[in-house]
Parts: C-alpha cells; structure tokens; sequence
C-alpha cells in the first residue's frame, strides 16, 4: 500500500498491478547475418553489410550495375582526427622551442678569487688611452 498525503487528510491507495513478463520464446531467434534485407528505393536497391553487429558498408544495386559502398565509422573518424590534431600540435611546439633564441649571456660562472666569468660574451675592447685618462676617466671628444 502506499500512503498519499493530500490537503483531506491521509489517502491509501492501493498498488496499481502489473501486467506479467512475457514467456520466454522456446525457439530462438536466427543469428543476424552479415547481410541485411534488401531495401528497395526507386531505381536502386541497397543491401547493408555488417560485421560484430556494426554496419560496414552497403550494396547498391541499379539496373544492371553492383557497386559497394564503404560506411565511415565515427570512431575511427574521431581517433584519426585526435592524431592528426596531436602530430600538428608536436610538430608546432617543436618548431616554436626550437626557433628560441639563445640567452645573450650564456653562463655565469664564480671564478677564483670572486670574480665573474661571463661565457659568450665578446671580449672588451682594449683601451688606447694613457694611464692619467684612464685615471680621471676621461674620454676624447667626438669629432
């Protein structure tokens, strides 16, 4: 019994009865063969071919002509396109990390005594000028 509760009080209704489940079939149904039933269209017939219960493909039939039609599956479409999308993107990111260009200083190295070794940098120009220039960090006016 199940119990309703409406704005009158307390309502039992009884169980609504179900009908029985069939009988099971004593002979069992043919195997679905790899071919289907004929579909008649107008000028054409098509016969669907299946394999593992998936279609595969179709016969078409016009006139005194045969042709056989393949059916795109979905999932190997997706699957092809997934990697192909993953091939374009790696081949992308390879072409972008190796276009990077090089840090202008390249190692930074603590050289005996505490000084600074910079690798790949050109080395200083010599300086021409007489000691007392040098000295009083003078320089030579531009001409």
């Amino acid at each position: 019994m199940t119990a309703i509760l409406n704005p009158t009080g307390l309502n039992t209704v009884p169980p609504v009865p179900r009908p029985a489940p069939p009988a099971a079939d004593p002979t069992p149904a043919p195997a679905p063969g790899p071919v289907g039933p004929v579909l008649e269209l107008p000028g054409a017939a098509l016969v669907p071919v299946t394999h593992a219960g998936r279609p595969v493909g179709a016969f078409v039939v016009t006139g005194d002509r045969v042709r056989y039609r393949r059916v795109v599956d979905p999932d190997r479409f997706v699957a092809a396109t997934t990697g192909a999308f993953a091939v374009a993107a790696l081949t992308a990111a390879v072409a972008v990390w190796s276009r990077r260009r090089p840090p202008a200083v390249q190692t930074v190295t603590m050289g005996p005594g505490g000084w600074l070794s910079l690798r790949g940098l050109p080395a200083p120009h010599p300086d021409h000028r007489p000691w007392w220039a040098r000295l009083l960090r003078a320089h030579p006016l531009p001409h």
